[in-house]
């Protein structure tokens, strides 16, 4: 193969990878990071502890408690006097170790029911006629059960009733099953495509240690594209947010779910620039030093007098 095939060869396939290599992590870290629901609960289970979300928590759940309230009485003359003391109770409650187990469980259940709809486990749901829905049952009697263990008064007559909580409507999970789909083929072949691009791209190479300078330089700016993306997705995000939703919190979730895939954009970085300035250190090393020239020494003849001639007369 001619050289200029080989290199345009070379440069098509290593800029290919450069380009997948974000979009590779990225779908990687969506289809083995947040569709499994191991992994989400054990990201999510920290935010328990969180002051932002407890609070966030609190005031949401002790709200919805005085709205249960003013639907069955008339309390619209105490609110005001009885709205903290609801509040502060919620708020202790969510320093307890049942409402860490309240938290992993309910986003387990909910992550069960949302990963059954995608995948359409359920042929009751494969035609994605009926909304997906969460059945808190499980989470009342868990933390029942914590309750009662902690010699919590009147722990025992909590009711365990199943109520089931709209998670998805019926017209959104078609469109999402097929995103999903595309998402799980994409996050295994994607970055396997990215390696056999650079690959090849770098054996084909003339200057191979260039090539691998080049491919190093572009996974470094494809993790830098990322960091900045991550960033810019978390300002609009939080931007995007109705006024009634504590920023704080969703800021710390989004910074939950995502600090996987920081991690990785920081390490395609470091590994690309590492990779590089190696490559040109190596290049410099390899470089050939000019030779002085040796200064001769062989003797030197001395040179003899000419023979004088005789003039012809």
């Amino acid at each position: 193969m001619p050289p200029r095939l080989r290199s345009a060869l070379s440069a098509v396939l290593i800029a290919l990878s450069c380009l997948l290599v974000p979009f590779g992590a990225l779908a990687a870290w969506a289809s083995y990071g947040l569709a499994d629901t191991g992994r989400y609960v054990t990201t999510m289970a920290p935010l328990a502890a969180d002051p932002d979300v407890r609070e966030a928590v609190a005031k949401t759940v002790g709200d919805g408690i005085l709205r249960e309230v003013d639907q069955r009485m008339d309390v619209r003359g105490v609110r005001g006097s009885v709205a903290p003391f609801v509040h502060d109770a919620v708020r202790s409650f969510t320093q307890t170790r049942a409402f860490r187990l309240a938290w992993n469980t309910g986003n387990r259940v909910t992550h069960d029911a949302i990963l059954r709809a995608l995948r359409a486990e359920d042929p009751a749901e494969e035609a994605g006629e009926r909304p997906v829905t969460v059945d808190l049952a499980p989470v009342t009697a868990q933390v029942k059960q914590q309750l009662t263990h902690d010699h919590i008064p009147l722990a025992a007559r909590i009711p365990v009733e199943h109520i089931a909580v709209p998670v998805l409507q019926a017209g959104e999970v078609g469109r999402l099953r097929k995103g999903f789909h595309v998402l799980e083929v994409a996050g295994f072949w994607l970055p396997v495509a990215a390696v056999v691009f650079a690959v090849t791209g770098i054996a084909l190479a003339v200057h191979r240690r260039r090539a691998v300078a080049a491919t190093a330089l572009g996974t470094a700016l494809g993790g830098a594209l990322l960091i900045l993306a991550l960033t810019l997705g978390r300002t609009l995000t939080l931007a995007d947010l109705p006024a009634d939703v504590p920023h704080p919190a969703a800021a710390a979730i989004y910074d939950a779910l995502t600090a996987t895939l920081r991690t990785a954009s920081w390490l395609l970085l470091a590994l690309g620039l590492t990779v590089a300035l190696t490559a040109w250190l190596t290049r410099r090393l390899h470089l050939p030093r000019p030779q002085r020239r040796r200064p001769d020494t062989t003797p030197s003849t001395p040179s003899q007098p000419p023979t004088p001639t005789r003039a012809r007369a």
